[in-house]
């Protein structure tokens, strides 16, 4: 799964000569809080709508309202955006995607090729690669099985799936600290008590069917 799979492809963007209050409107008319800034056709920087509402000149305190207001008609975007905003490629994977906007606390990433935009990705997008990855929209069952960490544990039990010719739609698995993991499955059946039976008897142990 990368990046190309699902992120917008035909971003909305803006030229840094914007005016602040113009790129705030851009994102109320199109619902989205996060715009690159591009300069014939390079990305230039990315422009949040925190990094607008947060925007104050450095008098404000003294000013009367109509006078701030003047004054932030006239500042543009290039004032307040990020100059180096964290990009990907397209070819990136969901999960290093994810890993970089935790590790640097952001909600999107513009996706470039070169200097070029090609893309963004944001925390939605990665949540909906998510819900498609583990199937969370198909009918089925969740089972959460508790084994030794030890290497096979997984294609032991997916073999006693496949006896059942039941379909693995999703996969997750977690370490746990006492040499244990938990592997999540989410599989294509509605009746999974023969499997779950199946699968205790083989010395496996399940903590939980929804």
């Amino acid at each position: 799964m990368f990046v190309r799979d699902y992120m917008s492809t035909s971003p909305v963007s803006i030229h840094p000569g914007t005016p602040i209050l113009e790129a705030l409107s851009i994102m109320k008319k199109n619902k989205i809080r996060h715009l690159p800034v591009v300069d014939k056709g390079r990305l230039v920087g990315l422009i949040t709508e925190r990094d607008l509402l947060t925007v104050t000149p450095s008098p404000a305190t003294t000013l009367s309202v109509f006078e701030m207001n003047y004054l932030l008609s006239k500042m543009v975007v290039k004032e307040v955006m990020k100059t180096r905003p964290v990009t990907v490629g397209p070819d990136c994977t969901i999960e290093e995607a994810a890993l970089v906007m935790r590790e640097h606390k952001i909600g999107s990433l513009p996706v470039v090729e070169g200097d070029g935009l090609v893309g963004i990705i944001t925390q939605t997008d990665i949540l909906d690669a998510l819900i498609r990855i583990f199937g969370l929209r198909k009918a089925g069952t969740r089972l959460v099985l508790e084994v030794g960490d030890r290497i096979g544990a997984l294609a032991d039990i997916l073999a006693v799936v496949r006896e059942h010719q039941i379909n693995v739609i999703g996969v997750a698995c977690r370490e746990k600290e006492n040499q244990r993991v938990q592997i999540m499955l989410r599989l294509s059946t509605v009746d999974p008590e023969p499997l779950v039976t199946d699968l205790e008897r083989h010395g496996f142990e399940v903590k939980s069917v929804s």
